[in-house]
């Protein structure tokens, strides 16, 4: 009887690890929101309008540097995306104008993009086998919450301790130690030879005639628009609208003495809930239909959301809401990934997988974009959280139709 492959291989580890270290800084840049607008008295959606262009380069770069992992190799890619990431948050650093803070979120945006989901996915999945791809794709996905259990707290006493330009310093020099891992990263090219046959040219051609990876890129949408628009906009919603913190009440004996340590340790509960939750919806992407199981993960998306903004927002709401929210958040990542890789190969996931994100990352800029816009316009968020609930009902709905088997057309070996 042959071993079993392992699951936990050098290239999970590195590539978990790097995801970790990427999203614990990208996870904290709602905390930024107040001290960056009032140092400068700037309105809520230009800072905002900085996030936003982050998240579309992020979706831009995305397809970029699976293209390029795909002619440099991956190790390459990785590492220019550290530098770029790296070089955004520094030149960050030194703004003092909206205009420049927006030019250098296009730098993030493409580091984040270079050391994110789509390179380093498409890496696992090549490395992973038959049995374990689906668990080891929702484990890297899981690493991206634990960096978001531990990025915002540690940004928000860091800001205690320094002004924000220094913590932007502390984080390009993170990303960067996060190479010296990379060495360790060395990943077969497990594709057959069909795969390696075809050009990308004529995978992109098929992929693109085929309805179900539009209906994967549409219902992708709103995924980028409710975790962007919660991860910008969170803290800042959070601190204004629960009030203070009763001294000795419920969450002041949990240590959370205001609203501001509020809003940083909901965005880590979310991170905290969907370490269980993607690590769930990669076990049951193993056993059962990933569109049913997306449909779903949407559904209780919009369910949780509606709810939310229905009853009357409290600290303990906002607790609940973060644990509810958390379970369903980064569970999407695996599933799509996944699905993308069983119907369409390995040899070009990286690309295909990029172009499907860039849809996630469409709708991260409008709904980061849009709450700022919205706060300006009408003092709240509640229209942008209505249409976050709209557009969530939409993906579980567009995710039915899809045809969840090998595209025809595709050579076999």
């Amino acid at each position: 009887m042959q071993d079993r492959a392992p699951l936990f291989t050098p290239v999970l580890i590195v590539g978990l690890l790097i995801i970790m270290v990427s999203f614990a800084i990208r996870s904290a840049f709602g905390l930024f929101q107040i001290p960056i607008a009032e140092e400068f008295g700037w309105l809520r959606a230009e800072f905002s309008m900085a996030i936003a262009i982050q998240n579309l380069a992020w979706g831009v770069g995305q397809p970029l540097f699976g293209a390029l992992a795909e002619k440099i190799g991956d190790r390459r890619a990785i590492l220019l995306g550290a530098v770029v990431y790296a070089l955004g948050l520094v030149l960050s650093a030194n703004s003092v104008t909206p205009l420049e803070h927006q030019l250098y979120a296009w730098l993030v945006g493409f580091g984040i993009a270079g050391t994110g989901f789509g390179v380093i996915l498409a890496v696992v999945g090549r490395a992973s086998s038959d049995e374990n791809r689906s668990m080891s794709l929702a484990i890297v996905s899981a690493a991206g919450s634990g960096g978001q259990i531990f990025g915002p707290p540690v940004a928000e006493w860091l800001l205690t301790v320094m002004p924000w330009q220094s913590v932007f310093m502390v984080f390009a020099a993170a990303i960067l130690l996060a190479m010296l891992l990379l060495p360790l990263m060395r990943a077969p090219v497990m594709a057959g030879k069909s795969e390696l046959d075809e050009s990308l040219g004529q995978i992109l051609v098929k992929a693109f005639k085929d309805p179900s990876y539009t209906f994967i890129y549409l219902g992708f949408f709103s995924c980028g628009y409710q975790i962007a628009f919660i991860t910008a906009h969170f803290p800042a919603f959070v601190t204004e609208l629960c009030g203070p913190i009763t001294p000795g009440g419920t969450l002041d004996n949990m240590g959370i003495s205001t609203t501001s340590a509020l809003g940083a340790v909901a965005i880590s509960l979310i991170g905290i809930a969907n370490i269980a939750g993607t690590l769930t919806a990669g076990w049951l992407g193993k056993r059962y239909s990933k569109k049913y199981l997306l449909a779903g993960i949407y559904t209780g998306r919009t369910i949780v959301a509606a709810l939310f903004i229905m009853f009357p927002i409290t600290p303990e709401s906002v607790i609940l809401f973060s644990i509810a929210m958390g379970s369903l958040w980064l569970a999407t990542i695996p599933l799509t990934s996944g699905l993308v890789a069983h119907i369409y190969g390995l040899r070009y996931m990286g690309t295909l997988y990029g172009i499907v994100f860039l849809s996630h990352q469409l709708g991260s800029f409008l709904g980061v974009w849009l709450g700022g816009r919205m706060y300006d316009i009408y003092g709240d968020y509640t229209l942008v959280w209505w249409i976050g609930v709209a557009v969530g009902a939409f993906s579980a709905i567009i995710h039915l139709p899809i045809r969840e088997r090998r595209l025809e057309g595709l050579r076999t070996a």
